[in-house]
C-alpha cells in the first residue's frame, strides 16, 4: 500500500507541475459555474411564473435543478478524462522513464492503482468544484442532501471505471494525443450505446446494459442500486487487470 502511494503522490505532483491540472479545474469551474448559472436562472424564472399564475406544483430542487446538473457533468467527464489519462504512460514511454518503471522493484499492479488512483484524485478534485456552487443551494436553499451524496459516489465510480480504461489505452501509445483520442473514443461509445433501448430485442438490452449512462440513472435518482455498483466495479477491475497485463509485457520487453 505504501508503494501505491508513492507512486499516486508522484503522479499528482506531476499533474500539478503542468497546466494539465490547473487547465482542468479551470474550464471545469468555469463551464460548470455557467449551467449552474443558467439553470438556477430558470428554474427561479419557472418558480416566479408558478407563484404569480396561482399554481400550487411544487418545485423539487433535487429533481428539477441538482439531478439535471449532475448529467450535465457527467458529459463534462467525457472531455475531461481522456486528458487525465492520456499522460499516465504514455507520456513514460515518450521520455524513456518507463524503463526504469518496469525494471523497478514496484509491483505492476501497484504501479497501475497508484496511477489510476492519482487520476481519480484529481477527477474528485473536479468534482469538488462543481460542489461549492452547491453549497449556494444549501445557503438559501433546502435541497436534500442524500441524493446528492449518492449522485455524486455515481460520478466517481463511472469516471473511476472510464479512468481505468483509459490508463490501460495509454500503455499502448508514447503518443498521448492518440492515448487522448482513444480513451475518448471509448468513453463516447460506452455513453450512446444505451441509445437502442427503444429496440426491443435482446441485443438491444445487452447493449444497453453496457451503457455507463444507463446506470448512472439511479445514482442521479438518489437511489444506491447494488448492481450499478457491482458494473462500475466490474469495469474498474477489467481496466486495472488489462493494464497490469500490459505492463507485465512491457516488463519482459525491458
Amino acid at each position: 500500500m505504501r508503494n501505491v502511494l508513492v507512486i499516486c503522490r508522484k503522479e499528482l505532483g506531476s499533474y500539478f507541475a503542468s497546466p494539465i491540472a490547473y487547465i482542468l479545474l479551470l474550464l471545469f469551474g468555469v463551464v460548470f459555474g455557467w449551467m449552474f448559472s443558467s439553470a438556477l436562472g430558470q428554474f427561479l424564472n419557472y418558480s416566479m411564473e408558478a407563484q404569480m399564475s396561482g399554481s400550487y406544483y411544487p418545485m423539487n430542487l433535487n429533481e428539477q435543478l441538482i439531478r439535471p446538473l449532475l448529467s450535465n457533468v457527467a458529459v463534462l467527464g467525457l472531455f475531461a478524462i481522456p486528458m487525465i489519462t492520456m499522460r499516465l504512460f504514455a507520456e513514460e514511454k515518450r521520455s524513456g522513464t518507463i524503463e526504469l518503471l518496469a525494471t523497478s522493484p514496484i509491483r505492476d499492479i501497484e504501479i497501475v492503482v497508484g496511477k489510476w488512483f492519482a487520476s481519480v484524485v484529481l477527477y474528485a478534485c473536479l468534482l469538488l468544484f462543481t460542489a461549492v456552487n452547491f453549497a449556494f443551494l444549501f445557503r438559501y436553499g433546502h435541497p436534500d442532501w442524500k441524493p446528492l451524496l449518492i449522485a455524486y459516489l455515481g460520478l466517481l465510480l463511472q469516471a473511476g471505471g472510464l479512468l481505468a480504461l483509459g490508463t490501460f489505452i495509454s500503455t499502448l501509445t508514447k503518443n498521448q494525443i492518440i492515448a487522448g483520442a482513444g480513451t475518448f473514443g471509448v468513453c463516447l461509445l460506452l455513453w450512446i450505446v444505451g441509445w437502442v433501448d427503444y429496440e426491443t430485442a435482446a441485443w438491444a438490452h445487452v447493449l444497453s446494459y453496457f451503457s455507463v449512462v444507463t446506470h448512472f440513472e439511479s445514482f442521479a435518482r438518489g437511489v444506491l442500486d447494488s448492481k450499478d455498483v457491482i458494473f462500475y466495479a466490474t469495469v474498474i477491475f477489467i481496466g486495472l487487470f488489462f493494464t497490469a497485463r500490459s505492463m507485465e509485457s512491457l516488463r519482459w520487453r525491458s
